[in-house]
């Protein structure tokens, strides 16, 4: 059964808290897990030293026995230096999509057609 390295939530509601623990792929977000090996505190400032902690030597033995880690833990990781995160290139991200670029269609046409109207009605 393949392993990963997740976050399980805990904490009450609109007070997050996730524990970095090691399951199988199949166990539910929350469910059964193997064994708990850090955590994390989104609440708390990014520079605050409590805001994630990891026990690294389990971290590298889970590694080496082929456990596949989340890409939000494997962001974690990589800060510190535990494993190396490929870098992303999305360029169509900031593209605006089909419904938006038909309303600025709609908005430009508008323009053109109020511009057009207005210049008749100051020549007559």
């Amino acid at each position: 059964m393949p392993l990963k390295i997740r976050l399980s939530r805990g904490g009450s509601k609109k007070r997050p808290y996730y524990r970095v623990v090691v399951a199988e792929a199949t166990a539910p977000r929350d469910g059964r897990f193997i064994e708990h090996i850090g955590h994390w505190n989104p609440l708390l400032p990014k520079d605050h030293e409590e805001r994630f902690k990891i026990d690294e030597a389990r971290v590298k033995h889970w590694l080496s026995v082929g456990a596949q880690p989340t890409d939000r833990v494997l962001r974690f990781l990589d800060q510190q230096g535990l494993a190396k995160r490929p870098e992303r290139n999305n360029p169509n991200k900031a593209k605006p999509g089909k419904k938006a670029l038909e309303r600025i269609e709609e908005r430009k046409q508008k323009e053109a057609d109020s511009g057009t109207d207005e210049g008749a009605e100051a020549s007559a």
